[in-house]
């Protein structure tokens, strides 16, 4: 059943597609300079169309262009290499109308091949969501160069569509990918786009220097002349250079927690969490149900239950953030359902679930043993991992850490299952069905990260999933998503522990900054740098 609170005209009005400019414009840009920003997670695909992670988006989304972005001042999007487009009823088809004068940064023309390209070879085929919201698209039209017409087998609801242009709709130059290898194509390290930014220089383990495009469609952007991306792994390193005036700017976080205070104290520097709301991050707990006690529900839950989440909140995440009930998060009007199963922190109940399921305590008062895998992307998913390590120890879990570096947590943890419990934080990215239900449903190749690689099988949980994917109306396609919700914290092969927003840190002479829901991801076109 629909919540009471939503009714058909909310529905209606966040699947709408609003057109507005950027909120928050400054008078007389000042033009050219500089922008030192922090690069602390360092991206060897740069392929937008391929990879939607925010890390990448970083970097390619000033130099790739998706055919639209979201906006402030309701739910909607603006465009960008699309001026217009429109559903059938029938859900079987949407034609875009594209913009007219475009170059790509070689100089060749823009086209509705371009798109037709991108979308049936990359965003169908090997984009790490796209291949679930576009794996009905059959065909795509192009009755001239800027028209393109996504023919779909199976009824595609226009609401998933819309919110996933701003993440899932990269478009690659047709002539630079077509008969290669996509995955092996030297342009996914060196980008050749359509953005207000060019590509000049690429430096491994240095930086990457992006320079201005001068024959950018929006006559009169981009305000700076060139962004330099400044590889920094070390956060503390980052700080440094934020107090030392050596960085204009970092993004999700890329401070430590701890330097947080002693950097909004400075007049120089603005910390701030706007900019980040169609991106919110979940704090996963990550259960591999291939391992026999985790497949029984009741360890889940007793599991859950061990932990003490406010607690999380205040200690590990320095209260820049709330706790998890589901996989929705509450910042999703449109979707989040307070109707979901909860488990407040409760030893008692924890230990006796474990005794119920078989597992009574041996020697040294501890029941089996697990291991521990916490993701290495952020302070918040290392410190995770040792809280969840404490926390269990108390109901007899033995868990033993295994740290990796990026790469060979991915490897681990999404290609060889070499874990019991995993931290992660996937990003709810506007619908359900683009970045979240993956979370769930069985059928993802292993080797794809922020996936179901736990080995969850619930029939009935790829029914409700297939179901909704498949709903034209919007509020019937709603409250499938709801069931969803509930259906998910029921069997619990992942704990939503912790939502998240990313901060950033600026200097204060950066104008137009956070001036879009997923400004960090957008294209910077309109920011500039007072005197």
């Amino acid at each position: 059943m629909v919540d009471q609170a939503l009714s058909r005209r909310t529905v209606l009005a966040a699947s709408s597609v609003l057109a507005a400019g950027p909120a928050f414009a400054q008078a007389q840009p000042r033009r050219g300079g500089t922008l030192q920003v922090a690069y602390n997670t360092e991206q060897r695909n740069l392929n937008a169309a391929m990879v939607a992670s925010n890390a990448v988006f970083l970097v390619a989304s000033k130099i790739l262009e998706p055919l639209a972005d979201a906006v402030y001042g309701g739910v909607g999007l603006t465009p960008k290499l699309a001026t217009g487009w429109n559903a059938a009823s029938d859900g079987l088809s949407i034609t875009f109308e594209l913009r007219r004068g475009v170059k790509w940064h070689d100089g060749r023309d823009f086209t509705s091949a371009d798109v037709q390209y991108s979308a049936l070879e990359v965003w169908r085929k090997l984009s790490n969501f796209g291949r679930s919201v576009f794996r009905s698209l059959e065909t795509v039209d192009t009755p001239d160069a800027h028209t393109a017409i996504l023919r779909f087998s199976r009824p595609t609801p226009a609401q998933l569509i819309w919110n996933a242009l701003p993440d899932l709709t990269a478009v690659l130059p047709r002539h630079l990918y077509e008969g290669t290898d996509v995955a092996q194509n030297p342009r996914n390290q060196a980008p050749v786009g359509t953005g207000p930014y060019k590509l000049a220089e690429n430096r491994p383990g240095q930086f990457v220097t992006l320079e201005r495009n001068a024959e950018y469609w929006d006559a009169g952007k981009p305000y700076l002349d060139r962004l330099v991306f400044r590889v920094m792994p070390d956060k503390g390193a980052i700080s440094a250079a934020h107090e030392a005036g050596q960085l204009q700017l970092s993004c999700f976080s890329s401070v430590p927690l701890a330097d947080l205070k002693r950097l909004q104290s400075l007049p120089a520097l603005s910390v701030s969490n706007r900019g980040y709301e169609a991106s919110p991050y979940h704090a996963l707990i990550e259960l591999n149900l291939r391992r026999t006690e985790l497949a029984d529900v009741r360890v889940r839950r007793a599991i859950h239950h061990a932990l003490d989440l406010p607690r999380v909140v205040a200690d590990v995440f320095d209260g820049f953030g709330t706790v998890g009930t589901g996989p929705v998060p509450t910042t999703s009007q449109l979707f989040y359902t307070t109707d979901t199963p909860r488990y407040g922190f409760d030893l008692a109940r924890a230990n006796a679930l474990l005794d119920e399921a078989g597992y009574r305590r041996g020697a040294g008062g501890m029941r089996f043993q697990l291991k521990l895998v916490p993701a290495p992307w952020f302070d918040y998913t290392v410190l995770l991992g040792d809280y969840i390590r404490q926390a269990l120890r108390q109901v007899g879990i033995d868990c033993q850490l295994q740290r990796f570096d990026a790469p060979g947590h991915l490897q681990a943890v999404y290609r060889d299952h070499q874990f019991d419990i995993a931290t992660g934080s996937p990003v709810f990215r506007n619908d359900p069905a683009i970045s979240t239900t993956v979370l769930y449903r069985t059928g993802t190749p292993p080797g794809v990260p922020w996936s179901n690689q736990y080995g969850y099988a619930s029939q009935a949980m790829d029914q409700l999933i297939d179901q909704a994917a498949g709903e034209l109306d919007p509020i019937k396609r709603v409250a499938l998503y709801h069931q969803f919700q509930r259906l998910a914290m029921e069997d619990l092969p992942v704990i939503p522990a912790v939502e998240f927003s990313f901060l950033t840190v600026a200097d204060r002479r950066l104008r137009n900054v956070a001036n879009t829901p997923r400004w960090a991801m957008s294209n910077w076109a309109d920011l500039w740098l007072d005197a």
